[in-house]
Parts: C-alpha cells; sequence; structure tokens
C-alpha cells in the first residue's frame, strides 16, 4: 500500500497536467535544489576531466528514499561511463589518445581505476526523485595511470639561489593545442621537461603542465606562484615545444626545482 501511495505521488501531477481538452506536453522535472552545472571534458587550466551522470528513480523500490538512492547509483554507474568516454578523447601527444594507451590490457586497467575514483561535485536532486551529478577526476592521476614514474628521469638543476616560482611558456602563434604530455625540447630535440622530469611526489598531484589562452591569466596561476620565469617557444615539434635559444638559456641556468613540481603553465592562441 506505501509503495502504491508513493509512486501515485509521482504520477498524479503528470496525469493532471494533461487533463482539458488541449493538454500541454508535460515539463521535465524540475530541480529540488538548484547547483551549477559542470562543464563536461577537460578544464586545462584547472587540469581536471569532468563528465555528468543522471539516473531515474528505481520505480520498483517500496518508499521514495529507496527510489532515490537507486537514483543516485544510476547516476553514479553513467557517470562512469561518460567520464571513461571523456578520457579515451583526451589527447596524450599528436596523433596519440587515451585510448589508443587503452590497447594495452594493464593500461586500460589502471585508467579504468582512476576513472571509478572519480570525485562526486555537485548533485541535483529533482522532483520525480531522478538525481544528476557531476564528477571529476585530477589529470594528474590519469597521467600517472599512463606512464608510472620510471629510473630514467629528466635531470632538473636544483643548484643556486630560487629566484622563480613556476614556468609560463609563451607558444602563443605556433598551433600548439593541449595535451596531457607536453614536452619542451633543446635545439637539438633533446627533452629539458616533460613528465618524466616530475618528482614521485608531484605526479601524485601535478599534472605534466596546465593551458591558459592568454600570458596574463597564465601568470596570475597559483599554479606557477609569485614569480615565475616566462620564456618564449620558438617552434611546434609534433606536441613537442622547442624553446628559443635565449629562453632555454634563462632555463637551463636558473634553479629549475619549480619543473620538478609541475610548476608549468603553456599559453596557446
Amino acid at each position: 500500500m506505501k509503495r502504491s501511495l508513493w509512486m501515485l505521488a509521482l504520477v498524479v501531477p503528470l496525469s493532471a497536467s494533461a487533463q482539458g481538452k488541449e493538454a500541454k506536453p508535460a515539463a521535465p522535472a524540475a530541480p529540488a535544489a538548484t547547483a551549477a552545472k559542470s562543464e563536461a571534458g577537460v578544464n586545462w587550466e584547472g587540469q581536471l576531466l569532468r563528465a555528468t551522470g543522471a539516473g531515474a528513480p528505481d520505480m520498483k523500490a517500496s518508499n521514495p528514499a529507496q527510489a532515490r538512492l537507486g537514483a543516485e547509483r544510476a547516476a553514479k554507474m553513467d557517470a562512469f561511463r561518460n567520464l571513461l568516454e571523456q578520457a579515451k578523447g583526451v589527447q596524450i601527444s599528436a596523433g596519440r589518445t587515451v585510448g589508443d594507451a587503452m590497447g594495452s590490457e594493464e593500461i586500460r586497467g589502471r585508467v579504468e581505476g582512476v576513472v571509478r575514483g572519480f570525485k562526486v561535485v555537485n548533485k541535483r536532486y529533482y522532483s520525480d526523485s531522478g538525481v544528476e551529478m557531476d564528477v571529476e577526476v585530477p589529470l594528474a592521476a590519469l597521467t600517472s595511470a599512463l606512464a608510472p614514474a620510471s629510473d630514467s628521469g629528466i635531470a632538473v638543476n636544483t643548484q643556486g639561489t630560487k629566484k622563480y616560482t613556476g614556468l609560463v611558456v609563451d607558444a602563443r602563434g605556433l598551433g600548439a593545442k593541449p595535451v596531457l604530455a607536453p614536452r619542451l625540447l633543446d635545439g637539438a630535440g633533446k627533452p629539458v621537461y616533460g613528465a618524466e622530469a616530475l618528482s614521485s611526489d608531484a605526479r601524485k598531484t601535478a599534472a605534466v603542465a596546465a593551458w591558459f589562452k592568454s600570458v596574463e591569466d597564465a601568470q596570475k596561476s597559483a599554479l606557477v606562484g609569485e614569480k615565475p620565469l616566462v620564456v618564449k617557444a620558438a617552434q611546434l615539434q609534433g606536441s613537442d615545444l622547442v624553446l628559443a635559444e635565449d629562453a632555454l638559456k634563462k632555463l637551463m641556468e636558473a634553479n629549475a626545482s619549480f619543473l620538478a613540481e609541475g610548476r608549468v603553465a603553456i599559453v596557446t592562441q
């Protein structure tokens, strides 16, 4: 009887709206509490991957509370599927996506494990007991799943006074597009920065680089700190950026411990 009553409570508003000679189509259920919906996809500035999942109430449940729990479970499953699809489309480097890398069973397992550990950042409850939720995972976790730390890293100069707090690479006009694992090269093509430069601790919390659309926004980012070194990229090779000669000299002479911490921002457009 109780189950019949709560199901009737869901159905009556819809049937009532359809009464009359010219019944209007039922409007979508309104959220019981409004919450700003996060934009799905990659937030390159914030170094996050986001998706949204939706779940309908379990009409076989014995009461509204159970119905909503069923909706939340369904929303989480939907969020996982959507987030995994978003992850597969992320560019690791030019011509290579996360989906390509997942051809390896080992990498597929690690990526799916990262995605299953998503964080719920918003929930929206609807008057029909449906639920919608926004979820996210840090790009740092995705990067680590693709390329675990190895002994053969990129050496970073940590000698001398710490003059700079981060690095801003001005790549405007080169046609560079955001990727998960960018590299900075010298004129001979030798990597001077990339995922291999990150310390084991940094790999847990930092992606290789954040991507911005203006130098001003990059310089204001907390990621690069109060006094970042700003350098110019001279050339684009695939998704790798070749630093200008004077920029390379500045970087090589500086205490670049900020590189091992992943405090790098790249500017495109």
